[in-house]
């Protein structure tokens, strides 16, 4: 099912939580943060809206993380269900794409649900702080031709690192459903 997401509660502060990556290793909230933000992106291996962006999202990445803001992937959806999804395909589909930043399985699915993520990709993005200043879509390609794409996340993320507020306009991320148990 097609969802998008809903109009952020901008400045809510981000909630603890902690996750394991597929090989088992801790991540906590506080582990993440970076010095200038932080962004969190609910994504899956099967959705094929997330496969679309993965690449400039990594690409995105990356940059935003040489800036000090860091980044995580969080995997919500049943994998029980959706067998793509599993832990073991995780691994696969991080390394295929070259991720620079935590892909984290949220096995009960609770960080989802305290976070509000409804789809995949999901982004959210914080400042310093800890207050969401970001929540929408990687930028305005969506399903088409990356060529003349503007670079929406790369451009709120990098105000929020200086000024610690995103941009005044954000457009909803569009993607599956995420797989509740």
């Amino acid at each position: 099912m097609l969802l998008d997401t809903p109009i952020a509660e901008i400045g809510w502060k981000s909630r603890a939580f902690e996750l394991s990556d597929p090989d088992g290793k801790t991540y906590k909230l506080s582990d993440l943060q970076g010095e200038n933000g932080l962004l969190i992106a609910f994504i899956c291996n099967h959705c094929p809206y997330v496969i679309k962006i993965i690449s400039r999202l990594v690409d995105d990445s990356q940059l935003l993380q040489a800036e000090g803001i860091n980044v995580v992937a969080i995997n919500s959806n049943d994998y029980r269900h959706v067998a793509e999804d599993s832990p073991a395909m995780m691994k696969k589909f991080s390394k295929k794409y070259g991720f620079t930043f935590p892909y984290l399985v949220d096995e009960d699915q609770s960080v989802a649900k305290m976070y509000g993520a409804v789809c995949t990709p999901d982004i959210l993005g914080f400042n310093s702080a800890g207050e969401l200043q970001y929540r929408g879509r990687l930028d305005d390609a969506l399903m088409s031709d990356p060529a003349n794409r503007k670079t929406e996340l790369l451009d709120s993320m990098r105000q929020i690192s200086k000024t610690g507020r995103g941009a005044n306009v954000q457009h909803s991320s569009m993607g599956c459903s995420i797989k509740w148990k």
